[in-house]
């Protein structure tokens, strides 16, 4: 007899998230709120609609599931965006959580989780301070109130937040956490090795990419382009040893900085003085694609990002006990208040350091609260978590907080900010940016 288990699962699949836009629509709320519990009630309560064996999968699912992931997200950024905000993007993404990180290890002092050693504190914080593109775009796509500046910090801030927690998980936390000792030089070193080499491939794989897409000039072979290029810059990256997420970040934005360059309308004498002569190496008078192409090819990569995230949430139903997250809430609710705090204050010197340094716009106060509560966290932090070999006598520990961490963050951070833009914010667009 024939096994439908692949057509159940996408009709699974296909149905929540269907079933959950159309709920999210009639209550105003945030999809993510249902595709949450949709997943962990389908899974838990009606097994048959989800025939496939995840403990025995969960490496093939979750390594299925990270370019489609972060495709969307980074495809959403524009050049433009990218370049008005880098410097604050780059404090978001690298300052912000390379200090969160450092100042929960130093929770190790305080003892405040009992046996576990300071490589086990930065593992632990690198993966519960990783944000989710996914559950932030779910949540951000609800409020009107958000001002477009605001909105390219978050997304330009979850991006590169999750490389630099990855970066920090497998190439300092993991093999500090597994061998109990780490030479801090070589650790630094090889981060930055990390980082270079997996930017750089980024870049190599961008550029082709781009270069191939002017080769066709329909939506769906764009499309699909887009989606080979994700999986293509992941691999490669892994074999190499270096950043997959990172590279395939780099790698996609890449890619649509030069189409963005490309599709930008020039007065005639700022065409003239472009001209350079790497405009004429990339031949950029041959579009990759149209603005209006992209439109759709980010509409459709955000509904494989959702279809990845339903797998993701799978994958947590599986591993969310209820009974032992009773038995750990006490370190769950410590770890959550931790890096809620830590994320309120690396954010509060964003906000307000801003009239102080040249290159930073100071956000206010407002800003301060909606930059602290869009840390949801989600796929990432399950996908780290699984990582750690079972050899590891704290993973169950690890396991749990940060299933109760990401459900709490989801629910909590969503909440506030629906709570907020719900009641006491106008659906009005404005900049929050002070003048």
């Amino acid at each position: 007899m024939h096994s439908f288990a692949p057509e159940i699962i996408l009709i699974t699949i296909l149905s929540l998230v269907v079933f959950s836009d159309a709920l999210a629509n009639r209550l105003k709320i945030p999809s993510v709120f249902i595709l949450l519990i949709g997943s962990y009630s389908i899974y838990t309560y009606v097994p048959m609609a989800v025939p496939i064996d995840l403990k025995l999968h969960f490496d093939t699912i979750i390594l299925f599931c990270i370019p489609l992931i972060f495709m969307g997200d980074a495809l959403h950024l524009h050049f433009s965006d990218i370049k008005k905000y880098s410097w604050d993007i780059f404090y978001l993404a690298i300052v912000a959580v390379a200090l969160s990180i450092t100042v929960g290890a130093s929770m190790y002092y305080l003892n405040v989780f009992e046996s576990l050693t300071l490589g086990a504190y930065v593992s632990l914080f690198a993966i519960n301070m990783a944000t989710d593109a996914v559950s932030v775009q779910s949540i951000l796509s609800r409020f009107k109130g958000i001002s477009h500046h605001l909105k390219v910090l978050i997304e330009g801030e979850s991006l590169g937040n999750d490389a630099t927690a990855v970066i920090a998980f497998f190439f300092i936390g993991l093999p500090w956490m597994m061998s109990g000792t780490i030479n801090a030089g070589d650790a630094t070193l090889d981060a930055l090795r990390v980082f270079v080499v997996s930017t750089g491939i980024g870049l190599t794989i961008g550029f082709s990419f781009y270069m191939i897409m002017k080769l066709f000039s329909d939506k769906r072979g764009e499309f699909f382009a887009f989606i080979i290029e994700a999986y293509l810059a992941y691999v490669i990256a892994e074999e190499m040893h270096v950043s997959g997420i990172l590279t395939l970040i780099v790698s996609i934005i890449a890619t649509k900085a030069w189409i963005d360059s490309d599709n930008e309308v020039l007065v005639e004498d700022e065409a003239k003085k472009v001209k350079s002569f790497m405009r004429k190496i990339r031949l950029s008078s041959i579009k990759a694609t149209t603005q209006e192409r992209l439109e759709y090819i980010y509409e459709m990569a955000k509904e494989f990002g959702y279809i990845a995230a339903v797998m993701i949430f799978f994958v947590l139903a599986e591993m969310a006990n209820f009974e032992k997250l009773w038995q750990y809430k006490t370190e769950i609710f410590i770890m959550f208040g931790i890096t809620t705090l830590i994320r309120a204050i690396s954010m509060a010197k964003f906000a307000f350091i801003g009239d102080k340094i040249k290159h930073i716009a100071p956000v206010g106060v407002e800003g301060w609260f909606i930059l602290t509560f869009s840390g949801m966290k989600g796929a990432l932090s399950i996908i780290l978590v699984h990582m750690i070999p079972n050899s590891f006598e704290h993973k169950e520990f690890f396991e749990v907080v940060t299933v109760g961490v990401v459900g709490l963050s989801i629910f909590v951070y969503g909440t506030t900010l629906w709570a907020y833009f719900t009641f006491f914010k106008p659906e009005v667009e404005k900049s929050i940016f002070k003048k």
